[in-house]
């Protein structure tokens, strides 16, 4: 029986349930074992097991004329002028056939159960995470493409423990990318390509080993804070085995991952890499200092491709003022050995207005050590205010900018005046939505809402 069926089969007879099946019911949907594990939330129980149901929707749709080729605000390049890793900044305005709206369309659903019994060992649970995802772009008002997913296992595991926790199946890793965001509003160039953080993702770095996916692995809890993780992961291609060490203490966050790949098939080739991440977060009254690093590369003999990118941020908190500062350093190597490497820092200062009404200025820039490669900067100033209980209000203006380029191909000096503004609503029960759009000076815009709703 498909899936789908299944479930319009199970909603069916739930809606067709009459007041003479209601304690049979009360039987199934009976708390004794989920209090007795200390679950809570949506649950239905049996004699045995308690099932813990979660799910969300999230909602995006985006319009404007946004889809020319993003601006290279900054950039790592070769001595050749080759660029080696790319800094995005701003849209470009694109109009083919006297046509330019662009817009796109994206929904993402998810249901998870989580089943859980006691056993001599600690909680035994089975895990399995249904998700869709089904997005549609137009360019230039041309024919949609559409990206769909049918409902897929997204996660499906099982894993038995406490203190010490052992798991199986379908998961995502146990790789720790923490503790490596930036304090200042506008963030680190490079650290925003890397989801706000050290480099560590194959999206952008090829050297870095494939994780999660079929797995096996082992959590324990050491005590005192320390908790060591290993696990086997990608098991369905040529396997990866991670490790990971953590700590949280009172005051003091912090952690160190490490990853080789290829090491299920014998084979030197290009799937054997390896990537290390380490990050730090301290809190002391009314300081915050963060470090992170992450290194990574190929361990096969004819390609000597690696990359070192580390950061540094600070922040403290005087009565109506903040202040933050951040730098970065990112090393790429190639293939051949040829080494170039880009620095960056940021700053920012926050200051709550009045109560609810907070705000920011600040900036960041980055270069590199090759003369005329260009450097890039972004300068914004931001006011963020709470309009209701549950309506809060932000604006922004700023200019991204690129000064001259002389290697390779020249480029001109680029500057690039924007503005946006959102409204986000939560009027409670899990429901976030947002409306806000973006203006550039370059003649971009786009205006997008958002909706989603979790429950638990």
């Amino acid at each position: 029986m498909k899936l789908k069926s299944l479930i319009l089969g199970s909603v069916a007879a739930a809606g067709l349930s009459t007041a003479g099946f209601a304690a049979d019911l009360g039987v199934l949907t009976s708390l004794d074992v989920c209090d007795d594990l200390g679950l809570s939330g949506l649950t239905i129980s049996s004699d045995t097991n308690c099932l813990q149901i979660t799910g969300g929707v999230e909602y995006e749709f985006n319009f404007g004329n946004y889809a020319g080729a993003d601006v290279d605000v900054a950039a790592m390049y070769t001595t050749a002028g080759v660029v080696a890793y790319s800094l995005k900044g701003v849209d470009t305005p694109d109009t083919v056939g006297g046509i330019s709206n662009d817009w796109d369309s994206k929904v993402v659903s998810w249901l998870k159960f989580v089943g859980t019994a006691s056993s001599d060992f600690g909680p035994a649970r089975t895990v399995i995470k249904l998700k869709n995802e089904h997005k549609t772009v137009t360019t230039n008002g041309g024919a949609p493409t559409a990206d769909t997913y049918d409902v897929v296992i997204d996660e499906g595991y099982v894993q038995v423990g406490d203190a010490t926790v052992l798991s199986a199946g379908k998961k995502g890793s146990i790789f720790n990318k923490g503790d490596d965001a930036p304090f200042n509003f506008t963030g680190l160039f490079a650290a925003s390509k890397e989801d706000t953080g050290v480099v560590g993702s194959d999206e952008y770095i090829k050297y870095f080993p494939a994780t999660g996916g079929h797995v096996i692995q082992v959590e324990t809890n050491l005590g005192n804070g320390l908790a060591a993780k290993v696990g086997l992961e990608k098991l369905e291609a040529a396997g990866t085995v991670v490790g990971v060490l953590d700590y949280a203490g009172d005051s003091i966050t912090a952690h160190i991952s490490g990853a080789v790949g290829g090491i299920l098939d014998g084979v030197s080739d290009a799937g054997d890499t390896y990537a290390i991440h380490a990050g730090m977060t301290g809190t002391f009254d009314q300081f915050k200092l963060r470090a992170a690093l992450a290194a990574g590369g190929s361990t096969f003999t004819t390609d000597q491709s690696s990359y070192i990118n580390g950061l540094i941020s600070a922040e403290g908190s005087f009565d109506m003022f903040k202040i933050a500062a951040s730098a970065e350093v990112l090393s790429l190597t190639d293939a051949a050995g040829n080494r170039t490497t880009g620095y960056g820092f940021g700053g920012s200062v926050g200051a709550t207005v009045t109560d609810g009404v907070t705000f920011n200025l600040g900036g960041r820039y980055f270069g590199q050590d090759i003369n005329g490669s260009g450097a890039g900067y972004q300068v914004a100033a931001q006011i963020v205010a709470d309009v209701t209980e549950t309506i809060k209000a932000t604006a922004e203006v700023g200019v991204y900018g690129r000064t001259e380029r002389t290697i390779a191909t020249t480029a001109a000096a680029y500057s690039d005046v924007y503005g946006k503004a959102e409204l986000a609503w939560a009027p409670g029960g899990g429901f976030t939505s947002s409306l806000g759009a973006t203006v550039q000076q370059n003649g971009a815009y786009k205006v997008t809402f958002k909706a989603a709703k979790s429950f638990e």
